[in-house]
């Protein structure tokens, strides 16, 4: 938020639309060379360890390691290769191309931060990853304002070089860590044992090289069509909508996707699963997504300034997607954990051509708001076909207390966007608060409710006079 908040003082709207476009140009470059092995290494670690078996973890995060050096590396020199088709396609000129060869050097030093990662995620060292990622988020802090007031927009390709061996520098920290057996594997068999990560990599892969060419191709359309200014506005209402659904979306990869693959062999316990993972998600979410529907004008002018002020008509339609991202993502994970890579990949194509359609026909009938409502519209689709996919691969079913929350949490969203929409500024703002504070009383006494009483974060709750003991009023 702090970084958010000087980036946005020190490099405006088209200096931050300029830090999007560049990463949006290096992620589709990385995702082609990652081959997804990243996301389908946290599957192979998390599965050799409930296996028991020290040598399967060993020789598993061995092939990794290597994996990741090479995709790297062929990453850096893609890189290099396509730096001046990008550079047309996203700016109309070649000028920039020497900026994303040299950004291919984030994409090595991503690879081997990626494969420590997913060792960490795929153990559950929940603890430090997330250490990792508070070190990293101040670091990149630090670094980012240094640089970017010493230097301004010259200073973005250095910027996100550092920010790039920075996470390199702490995962490594986190991963030596970690006692894991040595075992002697030649580079015949690590051909041989990378065929599984690649399998299901490759499926991840094209998942996230449809999202990376959807993200350059919105913004490089509006830039073209309406200017960098436009594109800047368009990424701060973007990232702002995402801020308090994140840390519940990064949570279900980091734990939830592991324990899921872990019980992937019997649906009883995946559907359990899920259907507890989208109360809890809901339930951390729903407080921050209503804040933001009715604060959206004081939001875009405390994390950025003035000249932001349109992307707070983007962000309620944004924040209506993300609300549909938090309900569609625990089913989606049912794919990943049982490993049914063509499902992923079919499911993963029509959404984000879906997407890019819908970007199309948005800007041009409704302008820079109507990429917003496409990004709405395609997660109410999105969440029925996860539904209905989720059914067929275990039968899923919501439970009577998901709905029971899906239907209060979906009320909750439609009458305060219609309260923003509707309503004047101040009183909207007002009522939509204390909507938000009420709703945030709500979540925490439920989130008690399933924790428990004897949970250190109930025990916490308890300490406080008079609001503890109603908030955590346990059932019967």
């Amino acid at each position: 938020m702090v970084r958010t908040k000087f980036v946005a003082v020190l490099l405006g709207p088209s200096g931050v639309g300029l830090v999007g476009l560049y990463q949006s140009a290096t992620n589709l470059v990385g995702t082609i060379s990652s081959l997804g092995i990243g996301q389908s290494g946290v599957r192979e670690v998390a599965e050799a360890h409930g296996s028991n078996n020290e040598d399967k973890i060993g020789r598993t995060v061995q092939v990794l390691r290597r994996v990741c050096w090479l995709t790297g590396l062929l990453g850096w020199l893609l890189a290099g290769a396509l730096a001046w088709p990008l550079s047309l396609w996203a700016f109309k000129s070649g000028d920039r191309a020497w900026a994303i060869a040299m950004l291919g050097l984030t994409l090595l030093l991503g690879s081997i931060s990626g494969g420590q990662t997913a060792l960490i995620q795929g153990l559950r060292r929940i603890g430090d990853l997330a250490r990792l990622n508070v070190l990293s988020v101040i670091a990149g802090t630090l670094v980012s304002l240094s640089l970017y007031a010493w230097l301004g927009e010259k200073g973005i390709v250095p910027v996100l070089v550092l920010l790039a061996a920075a996470n390199l520098g702490f995962s490594w920290w986190f991963a030596r860590r970690i006692r894991i057996s040595k075992v002697a594997v030649t580079w015949r068999e690590t051909g041989r044992e990378a065929s599984r990560l690649i399998s299901l990599g490759t499926a991840f892969m094209w998942s996230g090289l449809l999202t990376a060419g959807v993200a350059m191709a919105a913004q490089s359309l509006i830039f073209r069509t309406l200017g960098s200014d436009a594109n800047g506005i368009y990424q701060a209402a973007w990232s702002l909508s995402g801020i308090f659904a994140g840390f519940i979306l990064t949570a279900m990869g980091a734990d939830f996707y592991p324990r899921l693959t872990a019980a992937a062999a019997d649906n009883d316990q995946v559907n359990r699963l899920v259907n507890e993972q989208t109360e809890i998600g809901l339930l951390l979410a729903l407080p921050g997504l209503l804040g933001t529907l009715v604060l959206a004008p004081w939001i875009i002018r405390i994390f950025y300034t003035a000249k932001f002020a349109p992307a707070a008509d983007l962000l309620p339609l944004f924040v209506l997607g993300v609300f549909g991202r938090a309900i569609s993502w625990p089913l989606g994970f049912i794919q990943l954990a049982k490993g049914a890579s063509r499902w992923f990949a079919a499911t993963e194509t029509a959404a984000n051509a879906l997407h890019i359609v819908l970007i199309w026909l948005g800007l041009r009938w409704f302008g820079l708001a109507g990429v917003a409502l496409a990004f709405a519209i395609l997660y109410a689709c999105y969440t029925l076909a996860m539904l209905w996919v989720a059914s067929r691969l275990s039968h899923f079913r919501w439970s009577h207390a998901a709905k029971r929350l899906l239907t209060l949490a979906a009320l909750l969203v439609a009458a305060t966007f219609a309260l923003r929409k509707l309503a004047p500024e101040l009183p909207a703002a007002v009522c939509g608060a204390l909507v938000s504070l009420g709703t945030a009383f709500y979540c925490i006494r439920e989130i008690a409710v399933r924790l428990g009483p004897e949970h250190r974060i109930s025990r916490t709750l308890l300490r406080f006079p008079l609001i503890g003991q109603k908030l955590c009023a346990w059932k019967q």
